[in-house]
């Protein structure tokens, strides 16, 4: 499952193509790779008259015997010289172009351009296949995938459509986990072969500087694993003296690692296309084939297409079961909210029907560390082995997100290994500044890790010692693990975050009425509020300010310290006619009043939502008013990003409408203009409706990213072979 790639180019820091070994492939200069697979040809192009400066052996195969270098193109190839003019004015930085070309009774050829960062224009060329009915192969394919519901049915469908497209043996879907190491999570594959669904391989076999490729380049060829390389020349420019950068070039020649591996793995040719949600590699899908196997352009572009509205998919997928969490999650911050009006508290509501959240993250017990107390559900160990878990998690210290996780305690703290059969996985959340938390835990899950060959044992040394192979087994390697739980997903995480905010919050409000009701204890429970992440302005029933935390003072400015009465809170926000009304309803009638409110500030306005809450013991005895504040900056551009990545696929034009098609071509195409563009907006809806609100922009980013590619993609395919020089 390995894969050649790079990243943007830049200094050389790592060792040059062809000489790393699995020692230091991590950073081999694939994209300096000086050579091409030889079933296509390569020209470099410089300057007004489209100069040859460099250009792989094999061009004689179609110029003959005469030397290119140093001619103009028009000298060489004039009938090719008018179809790239014509294109040049258009971005070739970040994808190549296609078009479909005819050299006299050479037959058709699809041909590649782009601008590669070492400078002048690539020009590459390959055989154009067989023509293809593209629009009805890949609305077909698309009404097959997008409707699946889950993330298992997606994998599962886009395997079996995509090898039913491709005709290759083998199509996997192959998934990151949050270490990188990958798992085959679908599978479709020729009977006789060997099964690796379940298949986990090690991060180490797709480097780092491979995957960085991935994420650019979103579909990568291999023809047949036994080509011979064939050179570019000469090697360095004669004019800028630097090596040709081929990170976006077709016919780029793998790493020999990579070439070695694949053989190992009796593999003959490969497809692989990139599943990108939002700026991180979701995955891959690997299509294997077990002889020689070209695929055209048209084929290749529709695989594209595929991964890119799939990618969308996963996207889509993953924010509406977070938010269906954060629905299960509100009903239980209700719930408690309902328990403080009723009995006084909220903690016994919280642990005796706890399933809704050991549910959540698929956790078998629970302990809440709260106010000194510690309360547990489901299966725990003693109290005095829990009060362990916590100063171990407060020895380690809360990161940014407020959330500490392992899946393996014994190992990171030997001393509580005694606990692992109960709570080998820790996941625990802070609620205060004071060391209060919420913990879930999980036991010891001894299982056994299949793997696509031993993972200990990547480098084998034969007679002569130079030379390296990846590994030369594929046999499944299985492996028993101990002392760990289950790992927790980042799902599971941005889950545990959500229920820490919604407890935090129950307890910030349980305590603002303790204040008011025990005014003795007025000193501890204000460091308490003032300690709290949450913005929060307390006051007596006549509307004095008895406590303004620093989240206000901080988001609003020095103005809201020197706040007296609740009614100069409106002041603070230029007298916002809707805040003022609903303060004064709030003073008069004891409504409550919820609403957003801009502020305006010196260089933007930020959104804010403002709480208002009468306290009261009796309908008639008012404690005094909580009013929480929250900046929802984050909120509104996740839904600015959306609105624009709505316009801007509503915009943007489907073939057929501007008198280049005719009816009976345009109608397909802007059937399936119409679902690609649906899905995009789609997929945009359920994400900004997601609760990772620092992750929605990101996620919003690579949507219009992949909703971009797709249109233009599809734009491209479409009229691919209708302007032929």
């Amino acid at each position: 499952m390995s894969a050649g790639g790079e990243l943007h180019p830049g200094p050389a820091h790592g060792p040059a193509f062809g000489e790393a070994s699995l020692a230091n492939c991590e950073r081999e200069q694939i994209h300096l790779a000086g050579s091409i697979q030889p079933h296509g040809m390569l020209l470099v192009l410089a300057g007004p008259d489209l100069v040859i400066r460099q250009a792989s052996l094999n061009i004689t195969d179609l110029l003959g015997p005469q030397t290119p270098h140093g001619r103009p193109l028009a000298d060489v190839l004039p009938d090719l010289v008018g179809p790239i003019r014509a294109r040049m004015d258009q971005d070739l930085a970040e994808r190549a172009l296609a078009f479909r070309w005819t050299h006299g009774e050479r037959g058709p050829f699809d041909v590649f351009l782009h601008r590669p960062a070492s400078g002048g224009l690539v020009v590459e060329l390959e055989r154009a296949g067989p023509p293809l009915a593209a629009a009805d192969l890949l609305k077909t394919a698309l009404d097959r995938i997008l409707p699946r519901a889950s993330l298992q049915q997606l994998s599962d469908e886009v395997a079996l459509v995509l090898r039913g497209l491709a005709g290759y043996d083998r199509v996997m879907v192959y998934r990151f986990d949050e270490e990188g190491h990958g798992e085959v999570v679908a599978e479709e594959r020729r009977a006789d072969l060997e099964a690796f669904l379940g298949n986990r391989y090690p991060a180490t076999d797709i480097p780092q500087i491979a995957r960085g490729l991935y994420r650019r380049n979103r579909s990568r060829v291999l023809v047949d694993v036994a080509y011979e390389p064939c050179p570019v020349l000469p090697r360095v420019d004669p004019d800028t003296g630097r090596e040709l950068d081929m990170s976006l070039c077709v016919l780029r020649s793998m790493s020999p690692i990579h070439i070695q591996y694949l053989k190992n793995m009796g593999v003959g040719a490969t497809l692989v296309v990139s599943l990108v949600v939002g700026d991180r590699l979701w995955g891959l899908i690997a299509c294997h084939h077990y002889a020689p196997r070209a695929i055209s352009y048209e084929m290749r572009s529709i695989c594209e297409l595929i991964g890119e509205a799939v990618s969308m998919r996963i996207a889509a997928l993953e924010s509406v079961m977070q938010a269906r969490v954060e629905l299960d999650v509100r009903r239980m911050e209700q719930r408690l909210a309902e328990a403080i009006a009723a009995h006084g508290d909220w903690r016994a509501v919280l642990v005796e029907n706890p399933q809704t959240l050991l549910g959540a993250v698929d956790a078998t017990g629970l302990a809440l560390f709260e106010d000194g107390q510690v309360l547990t559900a489901g299966e725990v160990p003693g109290t005095p082995e829990l009060r362990r878990v916590q100063e171990w998690v407060l020895t380690r210290g809360w990161p940014a997100d407020g959330v500490v996780a392992t899946a393996a305690l014994g190992s990171e703290a030997p001393d509580l290994s005694d606990v692992a059969d109960i709570a080998s996985g820790v996941l625990a959340v802070r609620l205060s500044a004071a060391g209060e938390m919420l913990v879930w835990l999980r036991p010891e899950q001894v299982r056994v890790v299949t793997w696509g060959g031993d993972p200990n044992k990547a480098v084998v040394i034969g007679d002569d010692p130079s030379t390296l192979s990846p590994r030369r087994s594929f046999a499944q390697w299985h492996q028993l693990v101990e002392g760990t739980s289950a790992r927790w997903t980042p799902a599971d995480l941005a889950t545990a975050r959500l229920i820490g905010e919604s407890i935090g919050n129950i307890m910030l409000q349980f305590r603002s009425v303790r204040m008011l009701i025990a005014r003795d204890q007025v000193a501890r429970v204000d460091r308490l509020m003032r300690d709290s992440d949450q913005g929060l302005v307390i006051t007596d029933p006549r509307g004095q300010v008895l406590l303004v935390n620093a989240p206000v003072v901080a988001a609003l400015g020095d103005g809201a310290a020197r706040l007296r009465y609740l009614d100069e809170l409106p002041g603070l926000f230029g007298n916002d006619p809707a805040l003022r009304e609903g303060v004064s309803a709030a003073l008069d009638t004891r409504r409550s009043w919820r609403g957003e409110v801009v502020r305006a500030e010196e260089d933007r306005s930020r959104p804010f939502l403002v709480q208002i809450d009468c306290v009261t013991t009796a309908p008639d005895r008012p404690l005094g008013y909580v009013v929480l504040l929250a900046d929802l900056t984050l909120q509104k551009d996740a839904d600015e990003l959306r609105r624009r990545l709505q316009k801007r696929i509503l915009e943007h034009p489907a073939p057929g409408r501007d008198g280049s098609w005719d009816a009976e071509r345009g109608v397909p195409y802007r059937v399936l203009h119409s679902l690609l563009s649906g899905n995009a907006r789609s997929a945009a809806l359920e994400i900004a409706d997601g609760v990772e609100r620092l992750r929605i922009p990101g996620l919003l980013e690579g949507v219009r990213d992949s909703a971009d590619r797709s249109l233009r993609l599809l734009e491209h395919l479409l009229r691919y072979g209708t302007d032929d020089a």
